[in-house]
């Protein structure tokens, strides 16, 4: 990684650098992710099971999303 163009990144405001963040993971293709572990593809199954077992239990990302960003702000 350029160090110079990492140490104009890190000047970004926490906000700045969060959106970057997720514009750089949303670039990323599909085929181009790395493969999940077994252990994640277990995790991933287990959670869908109980998903199903009571689907009432599930919330929208963005309530997620605004969960997390009001603990971390």
């Amino acid at each position: 990684m350029n160090k110079a163009l990492l140490k104009e990144l890190l000047e970004l405001t926490p906000k700045e650098r969060i959106e970057l963040a997720e514009e750089l993971w949303d670039s990323i293709e599909p085929q181009d992710m790395p493969p999940l572990t077994p252990e994640q593809k277990q995790e991933l199954d287990r959670r869908y099971a109980e998903h199903l077992r009571d689907p009432s239990t599930a919330i929208t990302w963005e309530e997620v999303k605004a969960r997390l960003q009001s603990r971390f702000k």
